[in-house]
């Protein structure tokens, strides 16, 4: 681990993959593979449509977006991996990190279904990437957050800021405390 590294990744989090046929890859994944749906995004939140699924607790350690041209293999690849930090601190120090070294921020904050607080990426090579806390998790009752409490940001300080119910975004260093009320 190179010195200083201000933030560790803990797992690999979730992936996501292009697919040229929605319905027939989520049959696949779910009848064959046993994985259980979150959450679904119609054409009109996603291009193609997204399915979130999952295998253990967290929200989505897989998901599937439609509309990949069935005749083009090259097309049918990996949307994004992302990858999960410890704290909701980390992430802040994740971003900084990453400008520090001149890595392309593409978004940052809270995506809708999930939840999660993330700064995504472009690697060298243009792969998407993301580091995310907080993914929601799926509990005994077997539902996901209703869409209506997702809250999605554009920022990190905003991720804090406005917080859907249940979701602790206190930050632990005082001077990433300081950096969202000043924001």
């Amino acid at each position: 681990m190179p010195q200083g590294l201000p933030f560790k990744v803990q797992k690999l989090g979730h992936a996501v993959v292009n697919v040229a046929d929605l319905d027939r890859s989520r049959r696949f994944y779910t009848d064959v593979l046993g994985f259980r749906i979150s959450d679904v995004y119609p054409g009109s939140m996603m291009p193609g449509g997204m399915v979130f699924l999952r295998s253990n607790g967290d929200h989505h350690c897989l998901a599937l977006v439609g509309g990949a041209p069935a005749t083009e293999a090259s097309a049918r690849t990996l949307h994004h991996l992302a990858f999960e930090l410890a704290t909701l601190d980390e992430v802040f120090r994740a971003r900084d990190h990453l400008k520090a070294h001149g890595v392309e921020i593409v978004y940052q904050g809270r995506r809708r279904a999930g939840c999660q607080v993330s700064v995504e990426f472009l690697d060298p090579d243009g792969h998407h990437l993301e580091l995310y806390w907080g993914v929601d998790q799926i509990g005994s009752g077997d539902r996901a957050r209703p869409a209506e409490e997702w809250c999605q940001t554009m920022t990190l300080e905003d991720a804090v800021r406005i917080a859907p119910p249940g979701q602790d975004t206190t930050l632990h260093d005082s001077g990433l405390r300081r950096l969202v009320n000043d924001a």
